[in-house]
């Protein structure tokens, strides 16, 4: 969508990942052509609880302009979760950037747990056996894949 504002003002590769179960980190680069005091500002709408909510941890650059943002408490819901980036600066108009994002597709998933190794001196073999990764939404645990890797010394 376009939006009011100067051409190149809003901001440029947008891009947030959910890690550890329940944290997120978004970061983004002013625009090309924002003036020099142009100050983000991003908002996020989670489908559940559903209230707009503005950052409350930026990310700074070494001018003290917000170029990202540190999220807790993330929960991972089925619908989209809606991100604004507004900016603001004396000098002009700045063009707003909103991104509707699935929080599943960005999530980095923690290995998997308690991964053991058994091995017999004869034809058996190495048993391999693990434990799902944590995750705060998949209570399906055969949507998972496994792939090993064995490397022989």
């Amino acid at each position: 969508p376009v939006f009011a504002g100067m051409n190149g003002s809003a901001i440029e590769n947008f891009s947030c990942v959910v890690y550890n179960i329940s944290l997120m980190n978004c970061t983004w680069q002013p625009g090309r052509d924002a003036p020099g005091d142009t100050q983000y500002f991003l908002y996020w709408q989670n489908p559940v609880p559903g209230e707009e909510m503005e950052c409350e941890r930026y990310i700074k650059d070494e001018n003290g302009r917000n170029t990202g943002c540190r999220f807790q408490n993330v929960s991972i819901e089925a619908e989209k979760a809606y991100f604004l980036v507004n900016g603001s600066s004396k000098d002009a108009l700045i063009q707003i950037y909103d991104e509707y994002i699935q929080l599943y597709k960005i999530e980095i998933l923690t290995p998997p747990l308690n991964v053991t190794a058994n091995c017999t001196r004869g034809s058996a073999g190495c048993i391999i056996t693990w434990q799902p990764p944590l995750t705060s939404h998949v209570k399906n645990t055969d949507c998972f894949q496994y792939e090993i890797s064995i490397r022989n010394k």
